[in-house]
């Protein structure tokens, strides 16, 4: 599972011209799944997303979390994060989960996050064609695998 990580001061989904979801400071968390992905790998990046000290602190510092700071958090099926670009200009997507996976597993994360920080999570709809506005904070922009926690 992967997490393109956006601190921003706001980020909004609209589908069909319309608004679907906004946040105000907080993340903008775009997730891609992969078919060996599991509970584990929700429950690990759930809480790294959620304890991860992007936002400043009294000295400017990027010392607090998106809790510390009582951010919300705007989360994003995006399957294009598991392109494969090795060969070619054109991306593969078979390291993406089949979207029967993707979207029982993009709930559950919905899920986790939700229970982990009640009332502070927003999200796009699964396979929407979705356009997200945002204003990215710093900028600060932060990726994280599931399969390789050595970062």
């Amino acid at each position: 599972m992967r997490l393109l990580l956006q601190r921003v001061q706001h980020a909004q989904v609209r589908i069909d011209g319309r608004s679907h979801a906004s946040i105000g400071p907080g993340l903008l968390a775009l997730v891609g799944i992969a078919p060996e992905d599991t509970r584990v790998d929700i429950d690990y990046l759930v809480g790294k997303m959620l304890r991860l000290r992007i936002f400043g602190d009294e000295q400017g510092r990027m010392n607090l979390s998106v809790q510390d700071i009582q951010g919300e958090c705007l989360v994003v099926s995006q399957f294009t994060l598991m392109a494969d670009t090795a060969k070619g200009n054109r991306p593969g997507y078979s390291k993406a989960a089949a979207p029967a996976i993707a979207e029982s597993l993009y709930q559950e994360f919905l899920a986790a996050c939700s229970e982990a920080w009640p009332g502070r999570i927003q999200a796009g709809v699964f396979g929407a064609d979705m356009q997200i506005t945002l204003l990215n904070d710093g900028p600060v922009t932060i990726w994280m695998d599931s399969q390789d926690r050595s970062r």
